[in-house]
């Protein structure tokens, strides 16, 4: 079964700096190369992973951006991810693993950054997307979101079983009438008279 783990409680309202859908706003490429997305993307997860290993998400708090942290007090957060850490949830093999990006790092016009992708594994692999804002010179964490999904193909479903006698319903099927042409009763066959010559004999 996929474990969806979307934190829309991260997405919070943050009155006129909410964050709006990428489709409604002018995207460009971000000024940021990898090892930034990586420092930024790697210690946002790991924030999120000691927070449900301790119960404590004050640290994960104080690295949002500040209408986020208004917005989601540490007890908040808690709630947020109880389900998370009480089925002790593990992120910290995203520290050793290669991301890949499936949406690369760009900014609206608003100057927030977002950027999306996974960390190939198996069976299970982590889905991700952020989303950050400028504060004084440093991204701040504004939105997190992932997803616990199969990493392999998933299985065809089986079609319907083919139909048993048991199952089939019987088949009415109209009479077949053979119609016979009556014919006139046929002459007997008789033999032809013997020629003069047999008779001699």
């Amino acid at each position: 079964m996929v474990r969806r783990l979307m934190f829309a409680g991260l997405l919070a309202s943050l009155g006129g700096n909410a964050l709006a859908e990428p489709s409604k706003q002018a995207l460009k490429p971000a000024q940021i190369d990898r090892n930034g997305v990586l420092i930024l993307l790697r210690s946002s997860l790991t924030a999120l992973d000691q927070a449900n290993k301790t119960g404590n998400y004050t640290v994960l708090r104080d690295l949002s951006s500040p209408g986020f942290a208004a917005a989601n007090s540490a007890a908040k957060l808690g709630e947020i991810f109880a389900s998370e850490r009480s089925s002790h949830l593990d992120l910290s093999g995203t520290l050793v693993l290669d991301p890949q990006l499936t949406v690369l790092p760009e900014t609206d016009d608003m100057g927030h950054m977002r950027f999306a992708g996974f960390f190939p594994s198996a069976p299970t692999q982590v889905e991700f997307h952020l989303a950050f804002e400028p504060v004084n010179g440093q991204w701040r964490l504004f939105e997190l979101g992932v997803n616990l999904v199969p990493s392999g193909p998933s299985a065809p479903v089986p079609s319907a079983p083919p139909p048993t006698a048991a199952n089939v319903a019987p088949t009415v099927k109209a009479p077949i009438t053979t119609v016979r042409q009556a014919h006139p009763a046929m002459p007997p066959v008789t033999q032809p008279p013997l020629a003069n010559a047999e008779k001699a004999k």
